[in-house]
């Protein structure tokens, strides 16, 4: 096990030192010139999310279809994730993980954008899309598409299964002593509940729970700013420093340097919110919106909620709570970090506890959705069934695993996904214009231009 906790590193890391770097920030610098700072509609885009598209075709509700994605995103990356970040690449990480989602809002729209144009209708008449279906659709790509789909479900296994319930299981054994199997079993369980359901039913459960589950957080991490208010401003400065390599990391932090730091950063970063991913278009496509612009803003404010919020509010508590107590960080392991962070707050650890175990969970409905659309893509509607078990598997078996293999599996699931992705965003960029130019600059966003086949 552990010489193939190894081999997966060296080829993660192989992948995030190089090539996925340079593309994924290319890509969402790119778009966000050629869209002319797509992010200064975050306002208009909120406002948008909360009222209904009256009419248009799809499966269900533009909050839906964003719930759905918020719940596959907002998880372990938003808590766990920003404190391995810092754990491996220094407090700086947490600049460039903030950095990714500033600049990802603008690929979050592309790709969402394009996933609502190139959508159709499965055998069974329900609405379907995503990257493998722009892919194949608007580049004619059908091998890279069935390449995206494929890297997508194991990805499904690791980022979005396994290394939920071991979060869980994990956080609940040791703030309750629950064994592992026992919360293992209990996940499994609640998952098949609901995923038997569909996209509708996960959809509800998102609505209902993303909600909570993200004012329960924020709540929590102003309180723990607020004991540590006086650790705030050189807790920045400590970021900001670490971020370009002006401070080496000290303590208990491996690494500190530029590089390192823009390493963990991004790629905790793009594990948090997903931009130029490609998972979160799938949910987009089922949206009800009447044409491809409305959905993109809607589902570009998940980046801003997931990364620009909730990671940078993750980052600042645990940095704060380093400055506050140095002593008590040296040697901490990645998620006993975060631990230590809300043991200032009376309760902390149940409340750690609750938000992480929720945050958790509703990642794994949100990603079972995206691999059984891959999975239909692939082999027709007949491989769900079969998709359903082995994803449940696989969260039984994430409770009881180690971290480091889970986490090393995921960083490199991601960026092999990521890259059939990013091709098509960029090589079909012209077509995002033209469709941001008529609906949005041109003001023409009440107008129905979805082309989806009755």
């Amino acid at each position: 096990m552990e010489a193939l906790n190894q081999l997966i590193k060296v080829c993660a890391d192989f992948i995030w030192n190089g090539p996925i770097l340079v593309m994924l920030l290319g890509t969402h610098l790119l778009l966000t010139v050629r869209l002319r700072f797509i992010q200064r509609y975050t306002g208009k885009a909120i406002r948008m999310s909360l009222r209904p598209d009256e009419g248009a075709q799809g499966e269900i509700s533009q909050f839906g279809a964003l719930a759905t994605a918020l719940a596959a995103t907002i998880g372990t990356g938003n808590i766990i994730g920003v404190s391995t970040a810092i754990a491996l690449g220094g407090p700086g990480a947490v600049l460039w993980c903030w950095l990714t989602g500033v600049f990802g809002i603008a690929t979050k729209y592309g790709e969402a954008l394009l996933a609502v144009k190139y959508r159709t209708r499965n055998k069974q008449g329900a609405v379907v899309g995503g990257p493998m279906y722009t892919i194949e659709r608007g580049l004619g790509w059908k091998w890279l598409a069935v390449i995206f789909a494929v890297f997508t479900v194991f990805a499904t296994l690791g980022a979005g299964s396994t290394v939920q319930s071991h979060a869980i299981s994990d956080v609940v054994h040791t703030t309750f002593g629950v064994p592992v199997w026992a919360s293992g079993l209990v996940i499994t369980l609640l998952t098949a509940v609901v995923i038997l359901g569909g996209v509708k039913v996960i959809s509800r459960v998102c609505e209902k729970l993303v909600p909570f589950m993200s004012l329960f957080y924020i709540l929590g991490c102003l309180a723990i700013l607020f004991l540590n208010r006086a650790c705030i401003l050189p807790a920045a400065a400590t970021i900001i420093k670490s971020a370009f390599g002006w401070q080496a990391a000290a303590g208990g932090f491996a690494g500190g340097a530029l590089m390192i730091a823009c390493r963990y950063g991004m790629a905790r970063g793009l594990f948090s919110n997903e931009s130029g991913l490609g998972t979160a278009p799938i949910a987009a496509a089922t949206a009800q919106t009447c044409n491809p612009v409305r959905q993109a803003l809607v589902s570009m404010t998940g980046t801003f909620w997931d990364t620009v919020i909730v990671c940078a509010m993750t980052g600042i508590v645990v940095v704060s709570g380093m400055l506050r107590s140095p002593e008590a960080y040296v040697g901490a392991s990645d998620d006993a970090m975060t631990r230590l962070a809300f043991g200032v707050l009376p309760g902390g650890q149940y409340v750690l506890t609750v938000a992480l175990s929720i945050f958790a969970f509703t990642t794994i409905l949100g990603w079972s959705y995206y691999g059984e659309r891959c999975m239909e893509y692939l082999i027709g509607a007949k491989g769900i069934l079969v998709y359903r078990l082995v994803f449940l598997a696989a969260v039984f078996l994430g409770a009881v695993v180690s971290l480091d293999i889970v986490w090393n599996f995921a960083d490199l699931m991601n960026a092999l996904m990521a890259f059939p992705n990013l091709i098509a965003v960029l090589l079909l960029s012209g077509v995002i214009i033209k469709e941001t130019r008529y609906f949005l600059w041109e003001d023409h966003l009440e107008e129905s231009g979805d082309t989806l086949p009755n």
